[in-house]
């Protein structure tokens, strides 16, 4: 996250004594990425942060693979998936790889019975139904339909969930998730030609800070296995932090369409990138403008990459009978482009209400028994006249 914030109370020089002013002292933790040369933020807590009590178990939450090397198009019908009650439980992956899982998730309940760490990778969740709060060791963020929460590995959270029908779209990165470069000058601020800027985040604003003690259950995952850790303290113990590490949250409605007099390419849909995959946003746009613009998107060679599109609303112009939830593959190794008929239907058009995302990884994925629970098993044939 290229944005300086801080909450709460901490001293003015970094590494020195922090004294309580009832006696004692506050205990400093560095909160950081890519070992001590990423983004990073100093935290300061009531307790030591390290005080593990018991271990109670661990399991196995490594996805089972049903596809290992694929050429096949999928789509797979994302709100076919059954909720459950627990948000961990809830979450499915569908497509992974070394450097990412994808997954969709319908939790009907709030995570407040415990707490949840992911120690191997960053997360993405993009909201598709559902609003609420995310609550945090580093503070609390509201979110809404179409929000975008990322959430740095290692952060310690909590998801409170307005109501029980709540549809989520999710990417674990094991690279962290920035900002693309071409958006920023050498500082980090993003330029007057990015299509949002630093006053579009939604940065913590409300810090919890909690002296108690007792067992407070903690998940972690890590390695592809949940580990149930009961900690002495309260997780949300910090009374202050500074830095540049920590949970944000953007709306994919504050996203500013680019637009050309011929059609532009899915770079300029980006929104976050990563060492090994970038994610995308398709949002209502005016479409091309020239005098012969052909709106559909060209045929295109999946050379580099596997492309996911998340479906989330409107009428996606170049498919053909797509719902909200939908999840297309388009495995590199085989071109694919406009159904048939959509590039005639949208010559002469002039706007687009569509809205989706996109998740194109430099690694081929890996399709798991749970996607082929949702695959409507003849998208593959969707280009046939």
């Amino acid at each position: 996250m290229p944005l300086y914030h801080k909450l709460g109370n901490f001293p003015q020089k970094r590494h020195t004594q922090f004294e309580k002013p009832e006696g004692g002292f506050y205990y400093e933790q560095l909160f950081g990425t890519e070992g001590f040369h990423g983004h990073s933020s100093l935290s300061y807590h009531l307790h030591r942060p390290t005080q593990v009590k018991e271990i109670i178990k661990s399991y196995s939450v490594e996805p089972k693979i049903a596809i290992g090397k694929n050429i096949k198009s999928l789509l797979l019908k994302g709100f076919e998936l059954l909720p459950e009650d627990d948000f961990l439980e809830s979450r499915k992956p569908m497509l992974v790889n070394k450097d990412c899982t994808i997954g969709v998730a319908a939790p009907k309940n709030s995570l407040t019975s415990y707490f949840y760490k992911n120690a191997d990778a960053d997360e993405l969740i993009f909201i598709h139904k559902g609003s609420g709060k995310l609550r945090t060791m580093l503070g609390n963020i509201n979110f809404e339909y179409g929000d975008y929460l990322i959430i740095p590995r290692g952060i310690i959270y909590q998801i409170e969930f307005d109501t029980t029908e709540n549809r989520l779209f999710y990417v674990e990165s094991f690279s962290p998730f920035y900002t693309p470069k071409r958006y920023k000058n050498e500082s980090g601020q993003h330029l007057e030609h990015a299509p949002f800027c630093e006053r579009d985040f939604k940065v913590p604003i409300e810090l919890e800070t909690h002296d108690e003690k007792g067992d407070f259950l903690i998940k972690i995952k890590k390695e592809g296995m949940i580990h149930e850790v009961v900690y002495a303290t309260h997780p949300f113990d910090v009374i202050g932090w500074d830095g540049y590490n920590f949970p944000y949250g953007f709306s994919i409605h504050n996203f500013e369409p680019i637009t050309g007099r011929v059609h532009q390419p899915p770079p300029v849909h980006q929104t976050f990138e990563t060492a090994s995959f970038v994610v995308c946003s398709f949002c209502p746009r005016l479409y091309d403008y020239h005098p012969k613009a052909v709106p559909a998107p060209y045929n295109h060679s999946n050379i580099d990459s596997d492309e996911v599109i998340y479906y989330v609303d409107g009428d996606f112009m170049s498919r053909n009978n797509i719902e909200q939830g939908f999840i297309t593959l388009h495995p590199k190794g085989i071109p694919h482009g406009p159904a048939p008929g959509a590039m005639e239907r949208s010559i002469g058009l002039t706007k687009t209400l569509e809205l989706a995302v996109m998740v194109d990884t430099f690694r081929p994925l890996m399709v798991t028994d749970e996607a082929m629970k949702l695959d409507d098993g003849k998208y593959y044939k969707s280009w046939l006249e």
